[in-house]
Order: C-alpha cells, then sequence, then structure tokens
C-alpha cells in the first residue's frame, strides 16, 4: 500500500494511494471485481477522535448510493457512514462490537466496517488525488 501524509487543518493525514474515496469521507478498496471493503478516512477518524462505539449494518441488507449504512459514536458525537455504491452487505466487521477503537488505530486495515457486493459500478468515487484536492481545499 502507498501510504503519504498531507496536512489539513492542522492535522496530518493519511491517504492510501490505491483507495477510492467519496465526498463524505469513506474509503473503498476493491478485493475482487464486484466486491469491496469499505471503512472512513483516516481524516474523518481524526475529526471524530475517539471512537466508543459502532452500529453496524445487517448482512444481507441492501443500500443506494448514498443511504446511511452505520453509525459510528464517539466522545465528540455520533456520525453516519454512508454507501458509496450501490450494493448488498456480504460481511461486517464484528471486532468493531468489541473494538471500536481500531477505526482510531488502523481506519484503512483493521478499523474496516463493511464489504458489500457492487449492484453497479465505482461512478462518481474519487481517486486519492481528487481526495487530496477535497481536502486541501478545507485548509
Amino acid at each position: 500500500m502507498a501510504v503519504y501524509y498531507i496536512d489539513v487543518e492542522g492535522m496530518k493525514v493519511a491517504i492510501v494511494e490505491e483507495l477510492y474515496y467519496t465526498e463524505s469521507d469513506e474509503w473503498v478498496r476493491v478485493v475482487e471485481d464486484d466486491i469491496v471493503i469499505v471503512g472512513v478516512t483516516d481524516y474523518a477518524q481524526k475529526m471524530l477522535k475517539d471512537v466508543v462505539g459502532v452500529e453496524l449494518p445487517e448482512v444481507g441488507a441492501s443500500f443506494n448510493k448514498g443511504d446511511p449504512v452505520a453509525v459510528i459514536e464517539s466522545i465528540k458525537a455520533s456520525a453516519d457512514v454512508y454507501s458509496p455504491v450501490e450494493g448488498e452487505i456480504i460481511e461486517v466487521n464484528e471486532r468493531l462490537l468489541e473494538e471500536p477503537e481500531l477505526i482510531n488505530k488502523d481506519p484503512y486495515g483493521d478499523g474496516w466496517i463493511f464489504k458489500m457486493k457492487l449492484k453497479n459500478g465505482l461512478e462518481g468515487l474519487l481517486t486519492h488525488k481528487e481526495y487530496v484536492d477535497k481536502l486541501l481545499s478545507k485548509s
């Protein structure tokens, strides 16, 4: 994984080159032609601060792009996680139920939230460069 860091609002934020991103700060990793893993970005977890709980979606549930799928609870606030694509939940990261802090410790690895089987493609997702531009426009 090619990871590099940018400065956003005084924070050092990790960006992974091989991922796709959303305007609402989710990341998408393609693991097979029609299977993706989804989590929240380093920027999102830093904005939330200490994650204390996660409400996961149900396996088998279908979502349209932009639908709220999960909820992350932190000491600061609760935040919805939105579906970056249209598809069906095929697996959730149940470790997060006991270890929600994985989202803070390893947002692009062990802190993943769910896997989806795509119904359509990846249209409308941002490349890492487009996501960097979005974040830098905040600074």
